[in-house]
């Protein structure tokens, strides 16, 4: 009983510390959505306007939101352990207990 409550912890942890990385992520992915409705907004306002051309992004720029991109990408490490391991270990468990 102990020790189902103490994997129940853990799973609880590592389901906490997953629900943070994703609403970082939804977040990052929020500012970056922004960020393209932003360049899109401003180059349909100069196509409303012909007498001044659309600035065209540089390859800096392009660069940079790559960059970005790349950079906000959250690595999530989820490790599953199969049924099988864990009756193994709670057979270890029991037979040093006794």
């Amino acid at each position: 009983m102990l020790s189902r409550l103490q994997e129940l912890r853990k799973e609880e942890e590592t389901l906490l510390r997953l629900k943070a990385a994703l609403h970082d992520q939804l977040n990052r992915l929020k500012v970056e959505e922004l960020a393209l409705q932003s360049m899109i907004s401003s180059r349909r306002e100069g196509e409303m306007l012909p007498s001044q051309p659309a600035p065209e992004p540089s390859h800096d720029m392009l660069v940079h939101v790559d960059n970005e991109a790349s950079i906000n990408q959250t690595a999530l490490e989820l490790s599953t352990r199969s049924h099988v391991q864990e009756e193994e270990e709670e057979e270890e468990e029991e037979e040093e207990d006794s």
